[in-house]
């Protein structure tokens, strides 16, 4: 098995933080990177000249995608959106296992052609998967617990979301969610909770209806479609997350939960990325391989000035790797 990684937008911080992983993190299986070989070596001379340690690209087992103009850090052109792509294709035509993907940037896809939301509805595409679902894993270095959420909705505006949760949507992401519990995390009964949409889950349909008329009779729907699991909820969106934080921090602390499902991106994300920054990662469900992300941007403000953080990046290669050991049970 060989993990795969993707450089990313090539203006913004991918090669910087494959080059710091590298010299950091040891991994446990073959590793490919799938990129540019001068993008690579101009971040590894800047940031010798800023003294800095980081993997020669030299030593990398790299698949080249030649970049046919000038690429500079922190200035992203339709020319590096293209690039990014061409990554991903390249990566899926090499064929993958698992496959570790650095940050891109959406607007510069857009105007290179690419009429996608992200690398996730990309990937889905593009192997034919569907349903997919975007997921977030962080394991506390703290207690050793397990924060998993799931997005009902992904990258799509505030304004569209009551109308895309439907419960034909919801059926589908559950049963990915309760896939990837069984299979990658051994939980045969899962706890899992559903975040409301509206304020305190709308007040019994005072402070919005789509918790009466929709959430509810899905989840006791559910009970038949799914009796092996717990589906808690719908529960307050601003009282959600208090138990897993404090079973995040504090030593002797269950969260009444294995898993979350949040509506939209911002309910799911900023909890995750205010609890758990550097050790969350994205990971995409139903797809044929693995995918993880870092869950983060591509940083075009301090791309190759040496101020990247890989820990995200890391965090992610790692769970790419446990998640095909899980998967693969060696």
């Amino acid at each position: 098995m060989t993990i795969t990684l993707t450089l990313g937008d090539p203006a913004g911080i991918g090669s910087e933080l494959i080059l710091r992983a590298y010299q950091t993190y040891s991994p446990r299986w073959p590793v490919r990177v799938v990129g540019s070989w001068s993008v690579l070596v101009d971040t590894y001379e800047r940031l010798r000249m800023l003294g800095q340690v980081v993997a020669d690209p030299a030593k990398l087992n790299l698949v080249d995608v030649p970049a046919p103009g000038p690429v500079l850090p922190g200035q992203p052109s339709t020319l590096t959106g293209a690039l990014s792509v061409q990554y991903l294709q390249t990566a899926l035509n090499l064929g993958c296992q698992a496959m570790v993907t650095a940050p891109i940037a959406k607007a510069y896809w857009q105007q290179a052609g690419y009429a996608y939301p992200g690398q996730t509805e990309f990937l889905a595409q593009a192997t034919g998967a569907s349903p997919t679902a975007m997921a977030f894993f962080a394991r506390s270095p703290h207690t050793g617990c397990i924060l998993r959420t799931l997005l009902a909705t992904t990258h799509i505006p505030l304004a569209q979301v009551p109308s895309q949760i439907t419960s034909a949507l919801l059926t589908e992401k559950l049963g990915l969610l309760v896939q990837s519990l069984r299979r990658d995390f051994g939980l045969e009964y899962p706890r899992i909770a559903l975040a409301g949409l509206n304020p305190h889950s709308g007040e019994q349909g005072h402070l919005g209806r789509e918790e009466e008329d929709m959430l509810k009779p899905w989840m006791q729907a559910m009970q038949t479609q799914f009796p092996q699991v717990n589906l808690i909820g719908p529960v307050p969106p601003d009282t959600l997350w208090v138990a897993p934080a404090q079973a995040w921090w504090q030593e002797n602390v269950a969260s009444p939960w294995d898993a979350c499902i949040a509506l939209y991106h911002d309910q799911g994300l900023i909890p995750i990325k205010a609890l758990a920054f550097d050790q969350a990662v994205n990971t995409t469900l139903g797809l044929p391989f693995i995918r993880t992300s870092p869950d983060h941007g591509t940083a075009f403000d301090i791309a190759g000035q040496g101020k990247a953080n890989p820990a995200s990046f890391i965090s992610a290669w790692q769970w790419a790797e446990w998640l095909w050991e899980r998967r693969s049970g060696t």
